[in-house]
């Protein structure tokens, strides 16, 4: 197994990522390949479309359409108390907990864990040490989940930066292979002033997703010049309310949820390894 993995990562190292991700982003918007990759994909991952607004896979007209498909009102309630944070998306936490210092952690591991840094996951950031001593939550959007990202808390949304990197496959499998992984891949990083201080939500791209959206920007990616660009927040700046949809993926990837020192406690259940889902409690705001 462990021969496997390692031969998986170095074949994406080969792999002409950004090319082979391109072609993706445009078969998943092919409308004469819709039902044929639609029909492989529900019977391959058996996906539940039960909680879609359009439970008919027959009702997309592309793929892309059916990846990021909405939910029907009511099918994810929000936490009732006021200090919950809610979790942004369906997935399976990868990690969770505090910041050391200023490294999170990536991958638990027998001989070496692999960690990586604010500043290295937030590019230029001048504020990344805001979230030094803070928490962090790292969630994998497996193929099969909803795709679309939520906010935890109320938030205004203050900046949105595109780091760009490589596309590297973002399962547990390269996670466990690739330093610095979350830091290395393509991402997009959305800023806020919150009740609770500095948070900040991170898209981290990878093999084969094909665009990161942000709602009032579009998608943000793929891009033609892979610089670190700062976009135009829209003035005033937009206020999110918690629950409220951010942005989605265009297919599947991670999440990494940043908050600041002494202002969140996670809830018991919220560990790695533990199945989410958008909208339930996943900790509470403390302080």
């Amino acid at each position: 197994m462990a021969g496997t993995g390692r031969l998986f990562v170095t074949l994406q190292s080969l792999l002409p990522q950004h090319a082979l991700t391109a072609l993706v982003h445009r078969l998943a918007r092919s409308r004469w390949l819709a039902p044929l990759l639609i029909r492989g994909f529900v019977r391959l991952y058996r996906v539940d479309l039960s909680e879609a607004l359009a439970p008919d896979p027959g009702a997309y007209p592309t793929f892309n359409a059916f990846f990021t498909r909405a939910l029907r009102p009511g099918a994810r309630p929000l936490p009732a108390a006021l200090r919950a944070i809610a979790c942004p998306c369906d997935g399976t936490v990868s990690e969770c907990g505090t910041i050391d210092g200023d490294e999170l952690l990536q991958a638990r591991l027998e001989a070496k864990n692999h960690t990586y840094t604010l500043e290295e996951l937030l590019g230029s950031d001048p504020r990344a040490r805001d979230f030094v001593g803070g928490e962090f939550a790292t969630i994998y959007l497996a193929p099969y989940n909803y795709h679309r990202v939520h906010m935890p808390l109320d938030g205004r949304l203050t900046a949105v930066t595109y780091v760009p990197g490589r596309l590297f496959s973002v399962n547990r499998a390269t996670a466990e292979r690739v330093p610095k992984l979350f830091a290395r891949n393509e991402r997009v990083i959305c800023r806020f002033d919150t009740a609770a201080g500095p948070v900040a939500l991170v898209f981290v791209g990878a093999l084969n997703v094909g665009s990161i959206g942000i709602e009032g920007l579009g998608d943000l990616t793929p891009v033609r010049r892979r610089i670190e660009r700062r976009f135009t927040v829209p003035a005033p700046a937009p206020m999110f309310v918690r629950g409220a949809e951010l942005g989605r993926f265009n297919m599947g990837s991670t999440v990494i949820l940043l908050l600041p020192r002494g202002r969140c406690r996670w809830g018991s259940g919220f560990q790695p390894g533990a199945t989410v889902r958008m909208g339930a409690t996943i900790g509470e705001l403390v302080g």
